[in-house]
């Protein structure tokens, strides 16, 4: 996990590495990075720091994150608890919670 990365961004950083299991990208995260323009220092943030965070039907745990940089479109991050290292499945902006707002 790359926490020194984010340190500007939370202030509150012990706090969030004691709370946070390792995490790690699966590939299919790794590409999506790339391929949607995605900074993986927002990733990070909207884990540690998200604008809201919920459990999904499908038991992973979602983060919504709100990018200033990207015109305030929400950030979604979905990552799967049940494994060790816990690991990000996908990461996309979301334009359902964007238009409701719920992320924000």
């Amino acid at each position: 996990m790359t926490l020194q990365r984010i340190l500007p961004y939370v202030e509150h950083h012990v706090y969030w590495e004691r709370k946070m299991p390792d995490i790690e990208l699966t590939a299919h995260a790794k590409d999506m990075l790339l391929e949607r323009s995605i900074a993986e220092d927002w990733l990070w943030l909207a884990i540690h720091s998200p604008h809201r965070e919920w459990v999904g039907d499908d038991h992973n745990v979602h983060y919504a994150k709100t990018i200033k940089e990207r015109e305030g479109r929400v950030l979604h991050v979905v990552v799967n608890p049940d494994l060790q290292p816990n690991r990000v499945v996908t990461i996309f902006f979301d334009r359902r919670l964007g238009r409701k707002g719920r992320a924000k």
